[in-house]
């Protein structure tokens, strides 16, 4: 299937957290994010290296959770074209005003449940004079604070049956699945696709409980692989709790980090910018179970947690 570019780019998310303090502590203070605003029960984040108003919305709930995920537009005719598309998909919910910065926003759901948005107005993020960088290509100076992360890289949601969902971005948003990992019996247990020419922007790995529209992570991009080991240091120093890494997953061939954010949401650094998806014909690359089941290309073993924890957490018998 050939490219569609009708989405130019997974632009932000918006992130539940019980600990709305500790949390804007976690992402400002040792992520190196910088603030940008609040309206109501949301503080707006960005990095760096973002052009845009905003790269995370960080919303106080009851429960952690990714609540919706942004994409952009490539013009405002993919934007048309793909509403059409949704709606005749049958997961439009409808047009919204956009957050600070944003245009028109169309609000719809992948098969699992997942919230998702879709604009193409965009506010290009004007720096204060002491945020201003030196270098006019870059929309505001390097923070120096904390691990002082460069852009938001990818979302993974959890998903019932991945098969669905991920049909639905490639077939109505034009995502280009990459990876995947297909179990004996032939499901598809896990699948990664890109807007872009990076390999990923949205992952769906199959959740263990079976409950729809859940998390398994948001993931930060560092400039270098020796920031995530001094992102480790940080994190220890801090309290953050390290749930595995740093290793190198096989899948994909990311050098990675997890750790909790205080309102228990994972949060992966990861330095996966080696990886181009430059071929307009890229085959995808299928991972058996018995190969997946080696675990990380190096490192320790996976952690149980991994494979068990999501967002917002779930009440099983």
């Amino acid at each position: 299937m050939a490219p569609m570019h009708e989405i130019a780019h997974m632009a932000h998310v918006e992130l539940l957290t019980p600990e709305p303090e500790r949390s804007l502590w976690f992402f400002t203070e040792v992520m190196g994010l910088t603030e940008n605003g609040s309206e109501g029960d949301s503080v707006y984040l960005r990095t760096w290296d973002d052009y845009e108003h905003h790269t995370l919305k960080l919303t106080a709930h009851t429960t952690s959770g990714v609540r919706r995920t942004g994409l952009r537009a490539s013009s405002q005719e993919a934007l048309d074209r793909r509403v059409k598309a949704i709606e005749q998909a049958g997961y439009g919910i409808g047009w919204r005003d956009g957050d600070p910065g944003l245009g028109p926003t169309y609000v719809f759901r992948d098969p699992d449940g997942h919230e998702l948005e879709i604009y193409w107005e965009s506010e290009w993020y004007e720096a204060p004079p002491e945020l201003a960088p030196s270098l006019k290509n870059q929309a505001q100076a390097y923070p120096a604070r904390g691990v002082c992360v460069r852009r938001l890289d990818h979302v993974n949601f959890l998903a019932a049956e991945v098969e669905g969902s991920t049909e639905f971005v490639r077939d109505v948003l034009g995502g280009q699945p990459t990876e995947q990992i297909m179990l004996d019996g032939g499901t598809i247990a896990g699948r990664w696709l890109t807007f872009t020419n990076k390999s990923y922007d949205l992952v769906y790995t199959r959740d263990w409980t079976g409950s729809n529209g859940r998390l398994h992570h948001i993931a930060f991009a560092t400039d270098t692989r020796e920031d995530i080991l001094r992102a480790a240091d940080i994190f220890l120093d801090k309290g953050v709790f390290i749930e595995t890494g740093p290793h190198k997953h096989a899948i994909q061939q990311t050098f990675f980090l997890y750790v909790y954010e205080p309102g228990g949401n994972r949060v992966e650094l990861c330095n996966p910018c080696a990886r181009l998806v430059l071929a307009p014909d890229w085959m995808t690359v299928t991972w058996t179970e018995a190969e997946r089941a080696k675990g990380q290309a190096w490192g320790l073993k996976t952690i149980e947690s991994f494979h068990t924890h999501g967002t917002p957490p779930v009440d099983l018998p």
